[in-house]
């Protein structure tokens, strides 16, 4: 009985060996670590994850997802914008700028064609600080 139980785990040990060393598995464990690997190593040492100044598991766990996470905006806006640094944001303010313009003018238009919809005007428009005087501080009573 022992014997048989070993002869399977060592044909086992050969397979894996076989797999291990084939042309799939090195294609396969390129790009690993092309991928993963590199993301991993670069938020560790670069972004300083090596050393965590938290305890408990759960809240390491949570700071190594928001970090991921901001690692993984940055890799998408390097290609909307072609920049994913601060730094390289720099040269790019009028494009952010014609952006954050396009955003609040549509932002309006939807707004004012909301208030249209509604029959809103702006004399009728509720006033959100109507019959407080927000120049003069109240006093407790």
């Amino acid at each position: 009985m022992a014997g048989r139980g070993q002869a399977e785990e060592q044909q086992r040990t050969y397979e894996n060996r076989r797999r291990v060393r084939g042309e799939r598995n090195r294609r396969l464990q390129k790009l690993r670590s092309e991928l993963t690997e590199r993301t991993f190593a670069h938020l560790y040492e670069t972004g300083g994850m090596r050393r965590v100044h938290l305890r408990g598991r759960n809240n390491i766990l949570k700071r190594l997802v928001v970090h991921g996470a901001a690692f993984n905006l940055s890799l998408i806006l390097r290609k909307m914008l072609g920049a994913g640094k601060p730094r390289q944001l720099q040269g790019l303010a009028p494009q952010i700028l014609a952006l954050l313009a396009r955003l609040s003018m549509w932002l309006w238009a939807e707004l004012s064609l909301k208030k249209r919809r509604s029959g809103i005007t702006d004399a009728n428009a509720p006033q959100p600080f109507a019959g407080i005087d927000l120049m003069r501080p109240r006093l407790a009573a």
